[in-house]
């Protein structure tokens, strides 16, 4: 695939330092953003679904500077419940990823949101409790997902799609999540050798859960993922579906976020999860600091890591947002890592697709600065 020189010149910086010649593929990422809420997380179906996303969306990412993006998409879009294929979602997928080959944007294909899994499922009475880390019939569910995905994709450059198996594992213990990497690993690697595998840490792709990841040994073509979205009374602000939402005090970042006034007069329900935020100063050293294990977990398998969703509510001040984002950037920068946004269109996103016009052209510009 021919990527423009501009694009290549600014993948550059996210190019994995310690790349060894024992890496096949090209699939070079940087800069990107998550095409989410389309055929994942939407009720959206026909031809809203169809309108919803075009090619001139990919056209745009490519113009603004991006160089990939992370196309979500959810079992229940592609396969009705008695396990057979719904062909317009399919055909959605492969439009998109056509059209981020023709504007110069490699793809990761991410399996979001599962049948036996959701990444927000709270208890067994949950309808959508996880099943599959105690279900051998689910883990095989899942892997027979991949096959009939890896039937369609198989075609497409080792340069140009990746997959990431699954989104934000939620496991109750870390081994329960390694070792359902390591069986759907050896279960992709039997169809498809050198395809570029996404693979994330347990318990929602935490940062903090880097470290017990145990990664397939001797694999180049693996790159490792973590999910940020501290502080998140900052990122989250408003959001009604976290306690922090409720917040309705001021915030100040960088620094000690909120003061004992504003703590004192917060609601009693969230003031466990406000202490944090009354004594520690949240900085760009805190972002470093919490990004230590991801860091070390590439270093230690040679791998490149990638961030794969951070981002700001749509109603955070946007001088709170752009400080943040600001400073996650030099942190990406300083230790190339390759990112995508959360997220291009939707509650987190930068571009309103239903005014066809930018909601924050800032924001692009920070994402787009050099550091």
């Amino acid at each position: 695939m021919a990527f423009i020189a501009t694009t290549l010149l600014a993948m550059t910086a996210c190019t994995n330092k310690s790349v060894t010649t024992d890496v096949v593929n090209d699939f070079k990422i940087c800069r990107g953003t998550n095409v989410s809420h389309w055929l994942s997380q939407s009720e959206e179906r026909g031809e809203a679904r169809r309108l919803h996303i075009q090619e001139d969306d990919f056209a745009r990412l490519d113009s603004l500077g991006f160089d990939f993006v992370r196309l979500p998409i959810d079992e229940v879009q592609f396969w009705d419940e008695d396990g057979n294929k719904l062909p317009e979602a399919w055909e959605l997928m492969i439009n998109a990823i056509n059209w981020a080959e023709k504007h110069h944007l490699r793809t990761i294909v991410d399996l979001h949101i599962i049948r036996s899994h959701y990444f927000n499922a709270v208890n067994e009475n949950d309808k959508n409790a996880n099943t599959l880390f105690t279900s051998e019939e689910a883990q095989q569910g899942l892997i027979n997902l991949w096959y009939q995905l890896s039937d369609v994709l198989k075609g497409y450059s080792n340069d140009s799609v990746a997959y990431e198996f699954m989104n934000e594992p939620v496991a109750d213990d870390h081994e329960q999540w390694n070792a359902l990497v390591a069986k759907v690993h050896k279960a992709l690697r039997e169809r498809e050798p050198q395809r570029t595998l996404v693979i994330g840490s347990n318990r929602w792709q935490g940062y903090e859960t880097m470290k017990y990841l145990k990664v397939p040994e001797g694999d180049k073509n693996i790159i490792l993922s973590f999910h940020y979205y501290n502080p998140m009374i900052l990122t989250h602000r408003g959001a009604w579906w976290t306690p922090l939402g409720q917040y309705k005090g001021k915030i100040t970042y960088p620094g000690i976020m909120i003061t004992k006034e504003d703590f004192d007069a917060a609601p009693e329900a969230i003031k466990p999860d406000l202490e944090q935020y009354l004594t520690q100063e949240w900085n760009i050293d805190k972002i470093r600091a919490d990004f230590a294990d991801a860091i070390a977990a590439a270093k230690k398998y040679d791998l490149q890591l990638f961030c794969g969703e951070w981002g700001v509510y749509e109603p955070v001040e946007r001088d709170l947002a752009y400080a943040w984002t600001k400073d996650m950037m030099k942190v990406f920068t300083e230790n190339n890592i390759a990112w995508t946004t959360w997220c291009y269109d939707a509650d987190f996103g930068f571009w309103d697709q239903q005014k066809h016009a930018f909601k924050d052209k800032g924001l692009v510009d920070i994402l787009m600065a050099d550091y």
